[in-house]
């Protein structure tokens, strides 16, 4: 397919309508050469002959600086020029020719190259096609470089678009205005307004504004217009909203012309006023507060503004405050804490509940939160802080904790007087207690004793004065004047012994143990005097608080309850001493009533053995003749069924078959009870033995199961195993476990008419193996399965026998001795479920 190149230019059309009537001699090609050289762009004659085949008539030299190539290049492959175009506009430049070659109409495409050197050009081609008389099409035309078009052209584009992104986004009404008020034009996309563009421009102020609105707007324009300068004005309009607040701003846009933007500045305005009433209701609640607040430059924290609760807070006045610093009121009992503060706004911004010790001007000491914050005054950076007085709440604090610590001491000191009767530990535990709770300087305890003399038995004291430990009055009258001083008053309290008037020998008292203050509390055994408890205080003279006072007539009263404990304790080891004698002689006469039971019991144990066997023996021996009657008989009777026990003797009684059965169903059933007891005598006094071994429990009943099979047979019943193979082994006695399968069984055979169905199963649930066995018979009441297995409790249903109810007993020992449970459940609609579960070996 032929490719050419072609242009659109006024320039281009007069070159070609030259070509048009020029015949190709040698003065066309230097004509050509001439048009070239005055066109920017390349020229070209290209011809298509008939058979398809192109031919390059004429290339210009402006090739060069458009394509980067020859002409002669161009010339000998007019197909290089093809390469040239961008991939993007290949498909576009090719569809272009094949449309102009169909139908002869005038080709003209815009495009992109890339040159050789690299560089991307917009280029614009236009050429006339001929057709020539031998079939054949000539084409002229001509190429130009259109990039410095195509990028003014994108610039003035993106500025545009720039332009057009900035007027969107302004979100203000802007409205072009007449010296006189005339709306000219307007932009308002996305803004409500209340009448549309059409009916806003070409109308004048006056007939859409108030008329004194009208009236301040053209006052506005003319300034605007006169002063070349911005002029602004706000302004209110009734809207379906309500009244709005608006502010105009006006420009000179041209001749006679204003450029107003209008914004609606209601919500401002609405901020301002809630501002303005913040900054009111802030003054009042900083007046008001009745917590201390202030106001202090960051820098030097020199106060800037105060309220009154600061100032009846601190005592001082406020002009005494006022451009001082907290250090110069010396308000900061500890300096460093103010570098605390810092260092906490600094880190996080803002501090809560900062506890500082606050000197108010008396030099009284307060404890204080201190909330603060930094806040930016006219440029200064200051701090906002608010002082909470927790002074009373820390002093309530400590009474509490007094009055806990002193709860305790109670606590413990009872504790200790009601779990020992060591009555020196008890007094010696409480004067250390008690001195360190009061942190005294010593703490005593006196007692005296019926010949009035006074001893100190206990003793805390500071190693830095002496000791009254041991020390013991001899002098009768000072005995009888600490006896008078301790009877007279309950409590003795003494802040200053210096300002009280005493007797000589209690001032000597005091000066040879270095009393300064004391507080002392009788010990009273009912109405007598036993002795005293006494806290001293050395180092000067103190105020003893209520709490004190009371913790020790509280002690006092336990320690009167320890030492009655103690003479009583006294008094009780004296009986049990008569007590543990009389104990002796009862326990020789016990012992010796229990020598004479453990005779007696080995007497019923030789009986019972005795009897049992001789019963046994007798038994055997009566069933082995009776069964050897019944079956080595002579002629049986026809019409009454009598056997003759001895054919031959003339001597002979004849028995019916039916007693004889019944005689030796008798004595087998008195033969098992005889062997029941037998084993549960052997069970109480030595235990199930035990052969325990790891079983599979399906081949264990493999085993059993045959031979349960005749007692099957003979009441018509069957048993199914259901047992998983899957199951893990279990520890148990092959015979013990075979014994309780046929006990069960024979019950349910026992109490149940032929037919009965028996199933097995078996589950694991927590180590342990269930089996159950579970059959279609009557079914019974949950009191009677309760004790189903309980020794000497006849069988519900068969009172006259107990030879079972031993046997399932023995059930129960078996399974017991396995370290499982045995039981049995009613099923809902028939039959019962007995179950019994064995451990998982390991």
């Amino acid at each position: 397919m032929p490719v050419a190149w072609v242009s659109k230019g006024e320039r281009v059309d007069e070159a070609l309508k030259l070509l048009r009537k020029l015949e190709f001699p040698s003065e066309t090609i230097t004509l050509l050469e001439k048009i070239a050289a005055i066109l920017p762009g390349m020229i070209f004659q290209f011809r298509q002959q008939a058979d398809g085949s192109p031919v390059v008539l004429y290339v210009s030299s402006g090739c060069r600086a458009l394509s980067e190539l020859e002409p002669e290049v161009i010339q000998a492959n007019w197909q290089i020029l093809y390469q040239l175009i961008h991939p993007q506009d290949r498909s576009k430049f090719t569809k272009s020719l094949l449309v102009a070659f169909d139908t002869l109409n005038p080709w003209h495409w815009e495009g992109r190259i890339i040159t050789s050197s690299g560089k991307l050009k917009w280029i614009q081609g236009a050429c006339q096609l001929e057709a020539q008389a031998n079939g054949d099409i000539l084409c002229n035309g001509l190429v130009i470089d259109i990039t410095n078009r195509k990028q003014t052209e994108a610039n003035l584009r993106a500025s545009e678009a720039r332009y057009q992104a900035i007027l969107a986004a302004i979100p203000d009404l802007m409205f072009r205005l007449s010296r006189d008020g005339e709306y000219l034009d307007l932009k308002g996309d996305g803004i409500n307004l209340t009448l549309t563009k059409e009916e806003i421009v070409g109308k004048n102020m006056r007939d859409l504004l108030p008329s004194d609105l009208a009236l301040i707007g053209q006052e506005t324009i003319a300034k605007t217009l006169d002063a070349g300068t911005l002029q602004t004005c706000e302004y209110q309009l009734p809207t379906p909203l309500g009244i709005r607040d608006y502010e105009a701003r006006l420009v000179v846009s041209g001749a006679d012309e204003v450029l107003a933007i209008v914004r609606d500045i209601t919500e401002r305005k609405q901020a301002e006023t809630s501002l303005r009433n913040l900054a009111q209701k802030f003054a009042k609640a900083f007046s008001c507060s009745p917590d201390p607040i202030s106001i202090t430059t960051l820098k030097e924290g020199r106060f800037i503004e105060v309220n009154d609760s600061f100032m009846q807070l601190s005592g001082y006045e406020q002009d005494e405050v006022i451009n001082n610093t907290a250090f110069e009121l010396k308000i900061w009992v500890n300096e460093g804490d103010r570098t605390q503060l810092l260092q906490d706004l600094q880190t996080n911004g803002a501090i809560r509940n900062l506890e500082f010790a606050f000197r108010r001007k008396s030099g009284e000491v307060l404890t204080t939160l201190l909330s603060a914050d930094v806040i930016d005054l006219d440029g200064v950076p200051c701090i906002l802080a608010i002082n909470h007085d927790i002074t009373a709440r820390k002093q309530a604090e400590a009474q509490i904790r007094l009055t806990a610590q002193r709860d305790r001491l109670l606590t413990e000191t009872l504790v200790r007087i009601r779990s020992s009767l060591d009555l020196e530990q008890i007094l010696q535990t409480t004067v250390s207690e008690v001195r360190q709770f009061l942190q005294a300087d010593r703490v005593f305890i006196g007692l005296n004793n019926y010949e009035l003399k006074v001893k100190t038995v206990a003793e805390s004291v500071d190693p830095q004065y002496p000791s009254v430990l041991g020390w013991t009055p001899e002098d009768k009258s000072y005995l009888q004047e600490l006896k008078t001083i301790f009877s007279t008053h309950r409590v003795r309290v003494v802040e200053d012994v210096s300002q009280i008037s005493v007797s000589p020998k209690l001032q000597a008292h005091y000066q040879q143990f270095q009393t300064r203050a004391t507080l002392a509390v009788p010990i009273m055994l009912g109405e007598e005097l036993f002795g005293a408890l006494v806290a001293n205080q050395c180092s000067a003279p103190r105020q003893w608080q209520a709490i004190e006072i009371d913790l020790l007539q509280q002690l006092s009263e336990q320690l009167a309850i320890a030492i009655q404990q103690a003479q009583l304790y006294q008094e009780l080891a004296q009986l049990n001493t008569n007590l543990e004698r009389q104990v002796e002689e009862r326990t020789a006469q016990l012992q010796q009533k229990m020598q004479e039971l453990e005779k007696l019991q080995q007497v019923k144990d030789v009986v019972l053995h005795t009897v049992a066997h001789d019963l046994r023996t007798t038994v055997m021996g009566n069933l082995m003749v009776m069964k050897n009657l019944r079956e080595n008989s002579g002629v049986e009777s026809q019409e009454a069924g009598e056997i003759s026990p001895c054919s031959g003797s003339s001597s002979s009684i004849p028995v019916p078959s039916s007693i004889m059965e019944r005689m030796i169903q008798g004595n087998d059933r008195q033969l098992a009870m005889i062997n029941s007891l037998l084993e549960i005598h052997c069970c109480m006094e030595q235990g199930v033995t035990l052969n325990p071994q790891q079983v599979k429990l399906n081949t264990l009943l493999e085993q059993i199961i045959p031979n349960l099979q005749p007692l099957l047979w003979q009441n018509q019943a069957t048993l199914e195993n259901l047992v998983n193979e899957d199951l893990p082994l279990v520890m148990a006695d092959p015979m013990q476990l075979q014994t309780v399968l046929f006990t069960l069984l024979i019950y349910s055979l026992q109490h149940n008419p032929p037919g009965l169905k028996f199933s097995l199963t078996a589950t694991v649930v927590e180590k342990m193996m269930r089996i159950q066995l579970e059959h279609n018979g009557v079914t019974m009441s949950k009191l009677d399965g309760d004790r189903l297995f309980d020794l000497y409790v006849r069988e519900p249903q068969a009172p006259c026998s107990t030879i079972l109810g031993l046997k399932m007993y023995l059930c129960r020992q078996i399974i017991q001795a396995h370290g499982g449970e045995i039981g049995v459940i009613s099923n809902r609609k028939r039959g019962l479920t007995f179950w019994f579960t064995l451990s998982v070996a390991n």
